[in-house]
């Protein structure tokens, strides 16, 4: 996040392969999504890349959906702490507070992250940057009353809107 941002021109003259690589920061270790999304290019505004970004995920099937939720951390968890996570995830939870939590918040994240999983078998996602710790954590609390396709849809809902700051600062029209 700290590189100088690309133009849409610089992005609109690359390769499939320069492209996925230059933007597969946007979707948690999942060039995939951008890859495909290179079909759609030339691009005039970061909104028209990343609503093609959007198309392939409405198109992608439900596995790729679930291995793409599957590849975020965990909020608040000992690797997010320990910042081993992506650059991009490190930032974000440090704008939220969350690697600055008390134990007893710690240990309520962990308790949450532990009981979303075992009820979805993913781990929750919501734009971190959009938040703070207190409405993620009642977030958290509020989605484990939704059904597992609720749950994949709202994922996909928040890493629409994670990938889309993500690319707002990374390229300039």
């Amino acid at each position: 996040m700290s590189a100088p941002p690309l133009t849409l021109a610089d992005l609109n003259r690359m390769n499939r392969t320069g492209f996925a690589t230059t933007l597969g920061f946007a979707f948690e270790l999942s060039p995939w999504v951008v890859q495909r999304a290179y079909d759609a290019a030339p691009f005039d505004s970061v909104e028209a890349l990343h609503a093609a970004t959007m198309t392939v995920l409405e198109a992608a099937s439900e596995d790729q959906r679930l291995a793409l939720i599957r590849a975020h951390p965990e909020l608040a968890s000992k690797a997010a702490i320990d910042k081993t996570l992506t650059a991009e995830s490190n930032a974000e939870q440090a704008s939220a507070g969350l690697d600055r939590l008390t134990q007893e918040e710690f240990d309520r994240f962990h308790a949450l992250n532990t009981a979303y999983r075992e009820r979805f078998g993913f781990p929750f996602i919501v734009a971190v940057r959009l938040n703070n710790k207190t409405s993620i954590l009642a977030a958290m609390q509020a989605r484990l009353e939704n059904d597992k396709a609720a749950e994949v849809a709202e994922a996909i809902r928040q890493i629409g809107l994670i990938s889309k700051l993500r690319l707002q600062d990374a390229v300039t029209g």
